[in-house]
């Protein structure tokens, strides 16, 4: 009992004593802190604060140490160290993440940050919230913690939180701490970073954010990258990586900040596999780069028959692409390839070695420093999360090949009739229907009815005609249903010397033909008359429902010019042939063809290559008078690629212009990029002038130009 009581009396003590040091503390504390005005007032209550009513059993003793769900305060409302530090720790077992935080800022108030535990605990639960309150906490806790004191921060515990941020589709709070973390020279592990990146581009702001996060970490550090002159093998987290950000580029349409992402990847030897090529595919055919998407088809070429179906996606788009260029030729060159793939291909190579890279030039092949890309044609990645093949309506995949669709088929049967072309058409689909597959053999069938449909009688018997003088005739059924147009269109003549012609060839026809019985033109019209029910319901057909669309929304000469001049502009200035380029955008100006988005980023990539600023000014004015008329030139990477040029250029006046008419258009602006920038080309501009120093009229508003950018960045 003697030996308890001592025990009671010595923890008393210990309490007391202890008590009294938080005290003491916490009232120096206040006198630190308060100001002048309060100063006398905090002394007069600390003065009447008697200590008897601080010893233990007394009413203010009790409040402060027994449990409650209110915060527990000293009676001028500090909390103190113990106090807190062990609140903390209960609330955050509780996952009472409002104590939590209320405790948490009385104790930052006082004494700063917790020990690592504790905040790594408590951001923890924040990032497991599924309330976006809370995540923001986390994120601003981070930010505090690395600007304060980022010794506290573990690289796992600011990932974690980027992730949480990302997942819940926070992407700029996300990017926020990635920049913070690559401005310290911390970056998650890669395959973290893929997941980030993954949640981020299902928007696009996070396409936008993950764009620019991309080329900053490859672009200013060559750690995540592969070694060029060493490595032979594909480096497939970064591949992923780049995947991830240039299939959202193509999703979201941004086709320029695509193009871009190309050419990091090419600069740091990150190494492209299938789906890279699709996806590049897709934004070559964007821009209209039908040159550069030709330099892959020699080694998409060569890969097994096994992979053929994953490069839908490039015959697609450049099938496209000769279209757009009206090249019949060149997609009648590769119409027959894609058939040729369905009984030539054969495995290449022993697929248990690495695969080997292939080079493919980025830009003018002429140039002596010119980019290269590394492709991996054979490697395709089992883990990939990556549709290919969701955007195809000219080579579709069928039986598990691919082959023509309809649509692509009623163009070129629209050219080839255009230009007159009929017989080559015939060798065409005589040269695919020797392939020998079923669906070869109906598409000539398929294309001979839908001439007739469309009442291209003379075209359907020159095909016919075609046809059986290669070896490759079709049945009686397309003749006759020849035959029957004629005669519906009173066309007598033509329909005799069409029965002449297969009775010649040793063609049966049924009893009904007049030549071979005694039965009337009329009787055979009658019988042409239900043939012809059969032809009404095939003129609602696919194929000729598509020849009708597209003989609608047929692209006329200047497109095709527009085409063709955007490619030389392209050409002119990667090859650093300005006068040339310049001279194509004034012809196409002669011309009367408005430029297009292509044909203005060609022309400013070539400027800004070349430090032209002033150009880009005078070109703006252009930009200008055509957004009048031509509304779709109000594109988000056209803004940001003025935007990021005027600012290197020193022209504020343009920047906050541009600011502007993005704003209006409510377009994302991406403020730790331009604050980047400015801060790399004009860190001290202008800090030291104040405006009563400018000596015109043009300096006073270049200084309020330069503040507002600084304040609207958040420099000042």
């Amino acid at each position: 009992m003697a030996c308890s009581l001592r025990k009671a009396i010595t923890v008393c003590s210990f309490f007391r004593k202890s008590y009294y040091s938080v005290v003491v503390v916490a009232s120096n504390t206040i006198r630190l802190t308060c100001n002048s005005t309060y100063g006398s007032h905090y002394l007069r209550t600390e003065s009447s604060i008697s200590f008897e009513n601080n010893k233990p059993g007394s009413e203010l003793f009790c409040r402060q140490f027994c449990s409650s769900r209110e915060p527990e305060k000293l009676s001028w409302g500090v909390s103190s160290n113990i106090v807190l530090l062990e609140k903390l720790e209960s609330s955050l077992r509780n996952h009472n993440l409002e104590e939590a935080w209320e405790t948490y800022k009385d104790f930052k108030r006082l004494y700063g940050f917790p020990k690592p535990s504790l905040l790594d605990r408590l951001i923890t639960e924040f990032s497991y919230s599924s309330d976006s309150r809370w995540l923001k906490k986390a994120c601003n806790m981070v930010e505090s913690i690395l600007k304060e004191k980022r010794v506290l921060l573990r690289t796992e515990l600011m990932t974690k939180v980027c992730l949480s941020l990302a997942r819940a589709q926070m992407p700029v709070r996300a990017s926020s701490i990635l920049r913070l973390m690559l401005d310290k020279r911390i970056l998650p592990p890669i395959d973290m970073l893929g997941m980030i990146i993954f949640h981020m581009v299902k928007s696009d702001t996070g396409m936008i954010l993950s764009s620019n996060i991309l080329i900053e970490i490859y672009g200013s550090s060559q750690q995540l990258t592969t070694k060029k002159s060493t490595c032979t093998e594909l480096n497939k987290h970064d591949t992923l990586l780049f995947n991830l950000v240039l299939d959202a580029c193509a999703r979201f349409r941004s086709s320029s900040k695509g193009h871009q992402i190309i050419e990091l990847m090419a600069q740091v030897g990150v190494g492209a596999d299938a789906y890279t090529i699709s996806i590049i595919s897709l934004i070559h055919e964007m821009n209209g780069m039908r040159d550069e998407l030709k330099k892959f088809k020699k080694h998409i070429d060569q890969v097994s028959a096994r992979l053929v179906p994953n490069y839908q996606q490039f015959y697609e788009s450049l099938l496209s692409l000769h279209f757009k260029f009206n090249d019949i030729d060149a997609a009648s060159e590769l119409v027959q390839d894609i058939y040729r793939f369905q009984v030539l291909h054969h495995e290449h190579g022993d697929e248990t070695q690495p695969p080997k890279p292939c080079l493919v030039a980025i830009g003018s092949d002429n140039l002596r420093m010119g980019l290269k890309l590394r492709i991996f044609p054979h490697s395709l990645s089992r883990e990939s999360v990556f549709n290919v093949g969701r955007n195809q309506v000219l080579v579709i995949h069928k039986n598990g090949k691919l082959v023509l669709s309809n649509r692509s088929l009623a163009r070129l049967i629209i050219r080839y009739k255009r230009g007159g072309r009929i017989n080559e058409l015939s060798k065409l689909l005589c040269s695919i229907q020797k392939k020998g597959s079923v669906e070869s053999s109906r598409m000539c069938a398929d294309v001979v009815a839908a001439c007739i449909c469309m009442g291209w009688l003379e075209t359907a018997h020159d095909i016919l005609d075609d046809l059986d003088s290669e070896g490759s005739p079709l049945d009686t059924s397309s003749y006759m249903s020849l035959l029957t147009a004629y005669c519906n269109t009173n066309k007598l003549r033509e329909a005799e010397a069409l029965l002449k012609q297969l009775r010649k060839s040793g063609v049966i026809i049924n009893a009904s033909d007049p030549l071979l019985a005694p039965v009337s033109m009329c009787e055979l019209e009658n019988e042409s008359k239900n043939k012809l029910k059969e032809l009404g319901s095939m003129a609602k057909g696919e194929l000729t429902y598509h020849i009708v669309e597209q003989m609608r929304v047929e692209e006329n000469e200047a497109s095709f010019m527009m085409h063709e001049l955007n490619s030389s502009i392209y050409f002119f200035m990667k090859a650093h042939m300005v006068e040339d380029a310049v001279r194509a955008y004034r012809k196409m100006q002669v011309m009367k063809i408005h430029p297009t988005v292509s044909t203005l980023m060609n022309l400013l990539n070539g400027y800004s290559s070349l430090g032209m600023y002033r150009e880009i000014t005078i070109l703006w004015g252009d930009i200008k008078r055509n957004m009048d008329s031509r509304k779709k030139l109000n594109t988000r990477d056209l803004y940001e690629f003025l935007l990021l040029n005027f600012l290197r250029g020193g022209y504020f006046h343009r920047v906050i212009e541009v600011i502007g008419l993005m704003k209006e258009n409510g377009m994302f602006l991406d403020k730790w990029m331009y604050r980047h920038e400015f801060l790399k080309y004009h860190k001290g501009l202008y800090l030291r002038i104040k405006v009563s120093d400018a000596k015109n009229d043009g300096q006073i508003q270049r200084i309020e130009h330069v503040r507002h950018f600084r304040k609207w960045v958040g420099l000042d």
